[in-house]
């Protein structure tokens, strides 16, 4: 029998529902998207935000299970996204999660949306112990070290702004609505690195990050230029913007594979979409690392979305890691560093079982018979022929295959 988790996300902008299977293959996957609302604003509302989850959360989980031909009883579980977030938009998705687990009589499984990015790369390919990720987004950048299934440590992280933040600044400065990151992508391609902006840590003895100068230099160019009458090229500021973002990650993640033997290297969060990114990434392991390989979701999935959730609950249902009704939002949730104690469990959760293996399947097979949960197919993960749904606000239903 096949295991199926409804999976909620509403951690951010985008209200999201998913079912997916065995966790790696979607059935469906609602996104109620708000970028429209929060354009105007140059980023997201935090109040605004919350107020179109709350509108939206009944239709998406209606229009997930239509998608998915299912109904509340061929359900196995029902996982939420509980934190890092705004706490507002995670509160609504909470306690929608929450609601149809009790009232249907399932399991609730709490995911870190963080994780869930990391395990969107399932849905790719299978995955082997240990991992490196590249966790790159509006609000996080961070390196981080995947020993077992359900097992994440940092070992580097940003000091100030987030590497997606940053473009989102930089490109309000340029006039690009936010949000900017695909827009600036698109003008580096056109442009050229004549502006050198700096590398900031790129030679520091640690696998931290920081962006916050380099968003003042990019800044203090364009108003400096303005006050003297110069024109500069919009193409050639993205370039040397991106430039100096992406050898920064890049360099970082060579000098963590370096310190952190793994046979796979996840590139993960909304800038994964990046383009520029992917290409430098591959090129550096080409170059230094051949052996690695590198896992990239579908841009699709690079997003706020439910299905990876659903597929870090896949993971968190084998170690009967669940909640109960006194679950919450978690809204600055975060993986521990390398030298703390075990991740933290969601309150009103019980404690996951330590999973020692090499690769994901022997990991899992043991968890998964200890919890009388359903074992996971063989064979490659499959995307499935029912894609995501799209569901702007406002406007109608976009299916996105």
């Amino acid at each position: 029998m096949s295991e199926l988790i409804l999976a909620f996300e509403s951690s951010c902008d985008e209200t999201s529902v998913a079912v997916i299977e065995d966790g790696t293959r979607i059935l469906s996957n609602i996104i109620a998207t708000q970028i429209n609302s929060h354009k105007r604003f140059g980023g997201v509302v935090p109040e605004v935000a919350s107020r179109h989850h709350v509108e939206q959360i009944t239709e998406v989980i209606d229009l997930a299970l239509k998608e998915a031909q299912v109904t509340y009883t061929d359900l196995t579980a029902v996982a939420v996204t509980y934190g890092p977030g705004l706490v507002g938009s995670l509160m609504i998705g909470v306690t929608a999660a929450k609601t149809v687990a009790f009232a249907h009589h399932l399991p609730l499984i709490p995911v870190n949306h963080m994780a869930g990015h990391i395990y969107a790369a399932r849905f790719v390919q299978p995955l082997t112990y240990p991992l490196l990720a590249l966790v790159v987004s509006g609000g996080h950048t961070e390196l981080v070290t995947v020993e077992a299934p359900g097992e994440f440590a940092i070992i580097g992280d940003t000091r100030d702004d987030a590497a997606g933040e940053a473009y989102d600044k930089i490109g309000r400065v340029l006039g690009i609505p936010y949000p900017a990151g695909k827009e600036v992508d698109r003008l580096a391609h056109l442009g050229q690195d004549t502006f050198h902006f700096p590398r900031a840590m790129v030679d520091s003895d640690d696998l931290d990050f920081s962006f916050s100068g380099l968003k003042s230099a990019f800044i203090n160019t364009v108003h400096h230029a303005d006050q003297i009458g110069e024109t500069l090229s919009r193409e050639d500021l993205a370039a040397s913007f991106q430039a100096a973002v992406i050898d920064v990650l890049v360099a970082k993640t060579m000098a963590a594979l370096a310190a952190h033997p793994v046979a796979q290297l996840v590139l993960a969060g909304g800038v994964a979409a990046n383009q520029g990114l992917r290409a430098a990434l591959a090129a550096a392991l080409a170059t230094h690392h051949p052996d690695i390989t590198l896992i990239v979701p579908p841009v699709r999935l690079t997003g706020d979305n439910a299905a990876m959730i659903g597929a870090a609950a896949h993971i968190e249902l084998a170690h009967h890691h669940l909640a109960d009704e006194s679950l919450t939002a978690t809204p600055g949730l975060n993986f521990p560093r390398a030298s703390e104690a075990a991740p933290a469990v969601a309150t009103g959760a019980s404690q996951p079982q330590p999973v020692a293996a090499a690769t994901e399947a022997q990991a899992l097979a043991g968890q998964a018979r200890a919890a009388q949960t359903p074992q996971p197919k063989s064979g490659q993960p499959d995307l499935g022929h029912r894609g995501e749904v799209v569901l702007p606000k406002p406007g109608p239903v976009r299916r996105r295959r």
